[in-house]
């Protein structure tokens, strides 16, 4: 009888690195994919954060649902809660029809926040209310929503320290710090 390999072993050919530092984050991954607690993936840039959270996804309970993410980062303040939440036609001057955000998206599956650290304070506290809630209301919108994702967040920067310095909220470090995976670098 063949022996079955384990989900560490299977996820090494799509997860690079053989150092015990790579294949103890490959464990972790396998141990955390089936809960459906909340995880932050912190690390260098380029160390394969994004490989990592689309990893928990595949190996979780919701991998037959969406993997939709989101670089925090990449877009500008004003245009990241719309994303995140989506808006309703009108809400703003181009809002020309109704548009889902990630969250929404993302229903039954995982929602991924890349440089989560980079988000806005408003944004932040958007955020938060929607976990603690598991609801959220699209930009112009009235109707509260349901929120059913997994959270992944990944950031390069080190959200403890951004928390001490007052630009990352500590109640919503605690919400998605529940697991935290530190990627090492690539060198």
């Amino acid at each position: 009888m063949a022996s079955r390999r384990s989900s560490a072993e299977a996820m090494a050919g799509e997860f690079v690195g053989s150092s015990p530092a790579m294949q103890a984050v490959r464990v972790l991954i396998s141990k955390v994919a089936p809960t459906e607690s909340s995880v932050v993936l912190s690390g260098e840039s380029g160390t394969g954060k994004g490989v990592a959270a689309r990893l928990i996804h595949r190996h979780s309970r919701r991998a037959h649902g969406p993997f939709v993410g989101l670089s925090c980062a990449a877009l500008p303040a004003t245009l990241v809660e719309s994303e995140i939440f989506g808006h309703e036609r009108g809400a703003f001057t181009d809002a020309k029809a109704t548009k889902p955000g990630l969250l929404e998206v993302a229903g039954g599956g995982t929602a991924f926040l890349d440089e989560v650290a980079d988000l806005s304070a408003n944004a932040q506290a958007k955020v938060l209310r929607a976990i603690q809630e598991q609801k959220f209301e699209r930009i112009g919108g009235e109707k509260s929503l349901s929120v059913d994702v997994r959270l992944v967040s990944a950031t390069n920067k080190d959200i403890q320290a951004e928390v001490a310095a007052r630009r990352f909220r500590e109640d919503l470090y605690f919400r998605l710090h529940v697991i935290p995976i530190r990627v090492p670098p690539l060198r």
